[in-house]
């Protein structure tokens, strides 16, 4: 068997759609901000775009502000706000935020004061999705996306960040979904681009490729596609703990996203367990992919009360759309063997 690409949460492979829309976008060759034919062409391209992202999104009538990623939305969201956050967001988030919230053991997260707060939709290590409170300030809904069923009018949040590369789209590019009216203070200055929100010229290849990505990933979504993938997770992790009775299933019991599995076995280093089932031809990660090359425990699990020794234990699998049973049985059988040398030798 050829290698099997098991780490979705970190970022998909490109959809055709996506391609196409890409490759198309490549011969439009003027600047958006131009006003002769050639740049209204182009800006018509980023309009259509932004039409079709809304609609995926269950988003008419809000703003979206086309960013460089998901993390630079979330800073022109969030900075100099005083908003708060609970430790299992993303770095993203957290680093703008006061991590005043407390996450329980399954991952759920209280919040007492809404308008104040941020609150992912979705985890990108434990898939463990949240129920959003009215009036929330900012939802990062860029895991949960094109997996899970989501309308930002409907969601209760007055902001959400997004990101193309997590559904089928290309990398480097994001967005700042607002609720109309809100007011948004501009972190890049310049030319007024993005409503004067946002400045620099626009990423026409990747966002006609974002737009793409999102309206496949509805359709995916729709067809049911990700009902397939649950399944096959829920293959993976009873195959896994028929042979490993010590190794625990973050948010087992939880709502999650249907391709998420995150699992701890105790004194087996995460990290040790992605560089043996990369050798065995397995790509999987011991976390949040903006935190690999990093040896430390995933600050998500230490924040929903995991000591570090355990969190710095964990695996994620992320399946994806095109991911094949077998290449599942194949993953839990190689980690298996791995397993047991691991426990052949004492730990």
């Amino acid at each position: 068997m050829s290698r099997v690409y098991l780490d979705w949460n970190a970022t998909t492979p490109l959809r055709p759609e996506a391609r196409d829309a890409m490759i198309a976008a490549m011969d439009v060759v003027g600047n958006p901000s131009s006003v002769h034919a050639e740049g209204r062409a182009a800006k018509g391209l980023i309009e259509r775009a932004r039409k079709d992202l809304a609609a995926a999104l269950g988003a008419e009538g809000a703003d979206i502000i086309f960013t460089s990623s998901a993390t630079e939305a979330a800073a022109l969201a969030l900075q100099g706000r005083g908003i708060v956050c609970a430790g299992i967001e993303h770095d993203a988030v957290r680093s703008w935020c006061d991590e005043s919230l407390t996450a329980s053991i399954d991952g759920a997260v209280s919040v007492p004061d809404p308008a104040r707060s941020a609150l992912q939709l979705a985890n990108s290590e434990t898939g463990v999705i949240q129920t959003l409170p009215d009036g929330l300030f900012l939802t990062d809904a860029t895991q949960a996306f094109g997996k899970i069923p989501f309308a930002f009018n409907w969601c209760g949040a007055q902001m959400a960040i997004v990101s193309a590369h997590k559904l089928g789209g290309p990398k480097g590019v994001g967005a700042l979904v607002v609720k109309r009216g809100t007011d948004i203070e501009a972190r890049i200055k310049g030319g007024g681009q993005e409503m004067g929100r946002r400045s620099g010229t626009e990423n026409v290849v990747g966002i006609a490729g974002f737009a793409a990505a999102a309206k496949a990933a509805q359709a995916d979504l729709e067809r049911g596609t990700w009902d397939c993938v649950a399944k096959f997770r829920k293959i993976l992790e009873n195959t896994i703990a028929e042979s490993a009775k010590e190794t625990i299933f973050v948010g087992k019991d939880a709502n999650r996203l249907p391709n998420t599995s995150c699992f701890i076995t105790p004194g087996w280093k995460g990290e040790t367990q992605v560089m043996v089932m990369d050798l065995a031809g397995f790509a999987v990660s011991a976390g949040s992919a903006c935190s690999s090359g990093k040896v430390k425990s995933s600050a998500a699990l230490v924040a929903m009360g995991f000591d570090r020794e355990q969190a710095g234990c964990a695996l994620r699998v992320s399946l994806g759309p095109v991911t094949h049973e077998d290449e599942v049985h194949a993953f839990a059988e190689a980690w298996i063997r791995e397993y047991e040398k691991f426990r052949a030798r004492g730990r």
